[in-house]
Parts: structure tokens; C-alpha cells; sequence
């Protein structure tokens, strides 16, 4: 669970004084920097404003925040799409920071541990603020890489592991010739990667300026969605990672071969799509399960440079509401991060 704000003290520093792993624990009713929304609506209910600063409980860490990326789920949910939150709420799930304190419970992380990672999802959120509190045993929290910024790794947990889900549910084979849509996206650039490296036969559609970035990370076949249909221009594929849905899913069942597979990241299917699908004879899969083991393999191939993040455009925090306005726009390359300046709010 993420405590978005936790105002008891339940004895925490009293405990570990007695163990002898007392720790220094920051002022008193201290305050943050947070965004949050209070209502449902556009991105002008972002609301950038003080609050207090949570404290781990015994099985949590507290995070100070150096940046987060912001995920197309994080608009739905600001649009009042059905999600188990709260109001008021902070969005966002992906983080990067440092661990600045340690519940008594705690044993795989130390205060000044550099990490990244996603909060709880389906959760709370958080990340858009200066601090979160998290279990890590809920949350999925890592060592940061080296080799990369803070903005890089907040550009990598829920879209990475998504296109890594995407590897494991379709099964992906050398060889296989593998359709990714928005793949200069956020799940798209890491998709195309991922199926890089196992050997498939990789086509990306999107916008004709995105074409020489694509062809540089991989794609062997690129289509430009505004000037040609993808259906006419490729030859059957065995598996589409549409991360768009819709019409687009319907319109990739005429170029998916018969059992073939089709990963439909939205999980907006309906009955007569499903149908179509068994017709086709394709498999559908549909999943938000996202493992804590996935980001371990992610991240040795982010230190020894097998896949990299690319970002889009970095926003102060401040500036949420740009960055969800962009966001909506679509027509991204990489991702978008919310940049959080260490100190600020304390």
C-alpha cells in the first residue's frame, strides 16, 4: 500500500532507538511539494500545492522523489475512468529517487539507496510529489542503474515492464514476424527492443517523423499510420502489440495470421471484437500483471547498454498539466517525466 500522507507517529523512532538503529528523521509536520486533482476532469484540475510529507510506517520506506513519468493510464484516471482511488489523489506510479528512511521492518534497502521503480498498480499512485511512503514488498522498487539519470529510469518501470509482459504473453520466437503499433511510444520503444533482442522480424507504425528514430532503434519494416493503411502495407504477422485498441485492434485481425496472438494493452475489447477474434483463430491476450522479477532483467540490460530509455520531454512538476496535455496529444517519442528538485518544499 502508498500512504500518500500518514500523520501519526506511532512510536517509530522509540523502537528503533531500543534496537540501536535510530535514525534521523526529518522536521516535524514537515511539508512537500505535491500535485493532485480534487475532482475528475481535464488536466486544469491538476492542482501543484503543499501538503504534508508522509512517513513509512515499520514495513515501508520513504522515497524522496528526483523525477516521475507519466503513463496514459494516469490521464484516464485524472478523466474519471473507474480506478479505486481517493480524491483528493496524487497520479502516477513510476519513480525514481533516493530511499531517505527505513521502517524498523525493513531489511533490502538503506537510507541514500538510489532506486526506481513502480508504486503499487492498481494502487494508490504518489508519484507526482516530492516524497512517497511505500511498502516494498507491494511496491516494485529496485536498484537505480548506474548508467542512467533519474529522469531516464522514471522513464522505464510501467512502460518497460508492460512491453516485457507483452515478450512473455505472446511468446515471442526468433523469427517471428511481430507488429508493434505506437512504436515510438513509451511501451512501443521498449517493445520494439525487447523483440530486437529475441530475434523477431520487428514492423512499427507511426508518424512519418519518427521514422529515422525507429529505423535507428531496430525496426525492420516501418509504416507511417497518416499515409497508408498497415493492413496493406505488410504481409500477415504471427503477433501485434497494440497498445491502442479500437479500431485498430479490429483492423489487426485482417493481417494476423491464424493462430497468431494479439496483445491488447488497453483491455478495451468488446463482445464483437472477442468474437471476431475467435473467428480469425487468433488468441487474445489481455493482462495488468506486472512482476517485480521483470524489472531485474530490465535492468541489467539497461547497465550493460542492450536497451535504453528515450525521453520525450522532461516538465518541472509544476508543470503537470502541460505534461498530461501532451500527453493527450499523442505523437510522442519516448517519454514524458515530471522532474522533482531535490530539497524543494522542506
Amino acid at each position: 500500500m502508498v500512504r500518500q500522507q500518514h500523520d501519526a507517529s506511532d512510536g517509530a523512532d522509540e523502537k528503533r532507538a531500543q534496537r540501536g538503529t535510530a535514525r534521523p528523521r526529518i522536521q516535524e509536520k514537515s511539508r512537500m511539494k505535491a500535485v493532485r486533482i480534487h475532482e475528475f476532469g481535464d488536466a486544469s484540475n491538476l492542482r501543484y500545492e503543499e501538503i504534508e510529507t508522509p512517513e513509512p510506517a515499520d514495513d515501508e520506506v520513504r522515497v524522496r522523489i528526483h523525477a516521475a513519468g507519466v503513463n496514459p493510464a494516469d490521464c484516464k484516471i485524472r478523466q474519471g475512468a473507474p480506478f479505486p482511488i481517493d480524491l483528493p489523489w496524487i497520479p502516477g506510479w513510476d519513480i525514481a529517487g533516493v530511499v531517505d528512511e527505513v521502517g524498523m521492518d525493513v531489511t533490502e534497502f538503506e537510507p541514500g539507496d538510489e532506486v526506481y521503480g513502480i508504486l503499487p498498480f492498481p494502487g494508490d499512485g504518489g508519484a507526482y510529489a516530492e516524497a512517497v511512503a511505500v511498502s516494498p514488498t507491494e511496491g516494485k522498487l529496485g536498484q537505480k542503474p548506474e548508467s542512467l539519470s533519474f529522469e531516464a529510469a522514471a522513464g522505464v518501470p510501467m512502460a518497460g515492464l508492460t512491453a516485457w509482459r507483452s515478450m512473455q504473453l505472446t511468446d515471442l520466437k526468433p523469427g517471428q514476424r511481430v507488429l508493434i503499433h505506437a512504436a515510438a511510444g513509451g511501451v512501443g520503444h521498449f517493445a520494439v527492443q525487447f523483440a530486437k533482442r529475441r530475434g523477431a522480424h520487428v514492423i512499427g507504425t507511426a508518424s512519418g517523423s519518427n521514422e529515422e528514430y525507429l529505423r535507428d532503434l531496430g525496426v525492420d519494416e516501418f509504416v507511417n499510420y497518416r499515409e497508408e493503411r498497415f493492413e496493406d502495407a505488410i504481409e500477415p504477422v504471427d503477433v501485434v502489440i497494440d497498445a491502442i485498441g479500437g479500431g485498430t485492434f479490429t483492423r489487426s485481425l485482417e493481417i494476423t495470421k491464424e493462430g497468431g496472438v494479439i496483445d491488447n494493452l488497453p483491455l478495451n475489447l468488446t463482445p464483437e471484437q472477442e468474437e471476431a477474434a475467435d473467428e480469425h483463430g487468433i488468441r487474445v491476450e489481455r493482462s495488468d500483471t506486472l512482476d517485480r522479477e521483470w524489472l531485474d532483467e530490465i535492468t541489467k540490460l539497461l547497465e550493460d547498454g542492450t536497451v535504453a530509455p528515450t525521453l520525450d520531454t522532461v516538465f518541472p512538476l509544476a508543470e503537470a498539466q502541460q505534461a498530461h496535455e501532451l500527453s493527450e496529444n499523442g505523437h510522442l517519442c519516448g517519454k514524458i517525466i515530471l522532474e522533482t528538485r531535490e530539497g524543494d518544499g522542506n
